[in-house]
C-alpha cells in the first residue's frame, strides 16, 4: 500500500508550490483532480519563459509540477460549475489551492465556507505573504515573496555584487513540501478526532525560516550579506580552481583541521602559525581575509577534480559546485534515484524525484500530464452526472471537455 493511497485531493492550484505538493500526493498514491479555469492553468505556456517545449506530446515545464492527476475545467463563476466543485469537495479529503483568499471567499471556497460545509475537509493553501498584515492580499510570487522580501536574495549576494539570479521556482518546490507536511499532520489529526483543519505556508514565512541561522545571528551582530573574504570560518567557504570552477569547502570545526588542511594544501608558512590556528581570535583580530588570500592562492593551483578527491580522501567535506549538466552526470544521483527518466515521444526526459524516500515506496510513479479538460467527462460520471447533463453543462460553459494548447 502507498502512503496515501485511498486520499482524495481536490486540486484548484496554479504554477508551481502548491501544484508541486499535490503531484507528490499523487506519487504517494492519491487520487488527485485538478480544477481548472476555462483560461487554463497559466503553467501549461510556461515552458517559453523556461526556454523549453510547451505542446500536448511534451510540456515538461507543466509536468514537473503537475505529474499524477486527472484534469477537469470547470467555470466556478457559474452556478453549476459551482455545483460540480462542491460535489468533488463532498467526497475529497483534501483541499489544496493557491488561490488568494479574497478571490476564494467571492467563489464561496474560502475555509470558512467550507468547513461548514464539509467539516472533515482538510483546507490547505499556499500564500505568498500569509493571513494577515498589509501584505494579506498582495499578488507574489516565488521571486517576490521568497527570494526578495523573505531575505533570501538580500543574504545570499555576495557583498558588493548583484543578487544572484536563481532559477525559476527555486523557494516554490521548497514550500511544496512544507505544505505537504501540514497536511500530512492534519490528516493524521483528523484520524483521532474525525475533525479537517486549515494548513497555510507562505511564501515569505518559509523563506525566513529556511534563513533560520542568518536570522537569529544578525542580531548579535552577525550581518548578512557578507564578502565571501570576510566568511567567520574561511574553512566554510567557495574557491576558484585552476581550471576555473567553483569548489565549496565545509569543516565547521575550523581550529581542529587547521593544520591538516594547511598542510595538505602545502601552505608551509601558515602550519602552526599561532596567529591563525584559532577561529575566534582570527575574528577578533579580523584576520579572516589573510586566511582566505593564502587559500585562494594555493587552491588557484589545483584542479578541481584533484581537490575535491584530495579533501575528500581525507575527511574534509568538500564537493564541486555543480551546475545542472553536471548533475547530469553524477553516479550518485542516478544511484539514488534524485533524478528518473520520463518517456515523451521524441526521447527520455530527466526529471528531479521527489526527496522523500519510503521504503515502502521505492519507485513512485510518475506520469506525463494529459490535456486541459482530459477527465472532464469521466471525472462528472464518477460523481453521478449522466451524459445528459455533462452535455447541457457543456453547452452552458459551466463546464469544458478537452481543449489542446495552441500550435
Amino acid at each position: 500500500m502507498k502512503p496515501l493511497e485511498g486520499v482524495k485531493v481536490v486540486d484548484l492550484t496554479t504554477y508551481l508550490a502548491a501544484p508541486t505538493t499535490v503531484r507528490v500526493m499523487g506519487e504517494w498514491g492519491a487520487n488527485s483532480i485538478k480544477v481548472e479555469a476555462p483560461k487554463g492553468d497559466p503553467a501549461r505556456e510556461q515552458g517559453s519563459v523556461f526556454n523549453m517545449p510547451f505542446t500536448d506530446d511534451e510540456n515538461l515545464a507543466f509536468d514537473v509540477s503537475n505529474m499524477d492527476k486527472r484534469f477537469i475545467t470547470l467555470n466556478l463563476k457559474t452556478e453549476r460549475g459551482l455545483e460540480v466543485m462542491y460535489k468533488l469537495l463532498s467526497q475529497a479529503d483534501v483541499f489544496v489551492t493557491n488561490t488568494r483568499t479574497k478571490s476564494l471567499v467571492k467563489l464561496g471556497l474560502d475555509y470558512d465556507t467550507l468547513k461548514e460545509k464539509f467539516p472533515k475537509l482538510i483546507f490547505a493553501q499556499c500564500l505568498g505573504y500569509g493571513e494577515k498584515g498589509p501584505a494579506k492580499d498582495k499578488p507574489g510570487f516565488d521571486a517576490t515573496c521568497y527570494m526578495a522580501r523573505g531575505g533570501v536574495l538580500g543574504t545570499t549576494v555576495d557583498k558588493g555584487g548583484s543578487p544572484m539570479n536563481p532559477p525559476n521556482g527555486y523557494g516554490d518546490f521548497q514550500v511544496s513540501l512544507a505544505l505537504l507536511a501540514g497536511i500530512c499532520g492534519a490528516l493524521y489529526r483528523r484520524e483521532k478526532i474525525g475533525k479537517g483543519d486549515k494548513v497555510t505556508v507562505s511564501l515569505q514565512h518559509a523563506a525566513s525560516f529556511m534563513l533560520s541561522v542568518a536570522m537569529i545571528s544578525a542580531q548579535y551582530g552577525n550581518q548578512y550579506p557578507k564578502s565571501r573574504k570576510e566568511v567567520v570560518n574561511p574553512f566554510n567557504n567557495c574557491y576558484r580552481s585552476k581550471d576555473g570552477k567553483w569548489v565549496v569547502i565545509c569543516c565547521p570545526e575550523y581550529d581542529r583541521d587547521y593544520d591538516k588542511i594547511m598542510t595538505l594544501l602545502d601552505i608551509k608558512d601558515m602550519v602552526g602559525n599561532t596567529k591563525y590556528t584559532n577561529c575566534a581570535q582570527l575574528n577578533a583580530g579580523k584576520l579572516n581575509h589573510e586566511v582566505i588570500d593564502k587559500l585562494d592562492e594555493a587552491i588557484s593551483k589545483i584542479n578541481r577534480v584533484d581537490l575535491v578527491k584530495m579533501l575528500s580522501d581525507n575527511e574534509l567535506p568538500c564537493e564541486a559546485a555543480n551546475e545542472p549538466l553536471d548533475v547530469y552526470e553524477d553516479e550518485q544521483v542516478w544511484a539514488n534515484n534524485i533524478l528518473t527518466k520520463v518517456d515523451y515521444p521524441k526521447g527520455k526526459r530527466m526529471v528531479p524525484t521527489n526527496p522523500i524516500v519510503f521504503a515502502s515506496n521505492q519507485e513512485p510513479r510518475l506520469e506525463t500530464c494529459k490535456s486541459q479538460g482530459a477527465h472532464t467527462k469521466e471525472i462528472m460520471k464518477e460523481i453521478g452526472y449522466s451524459d445528459a447533463e455533462i452535455k447541457e453543462a457543456i453547452d452552458q460553459g459551466a463546464v469544458s471537455g478537452l481543449k489542446l494548447l495552441k500550435k
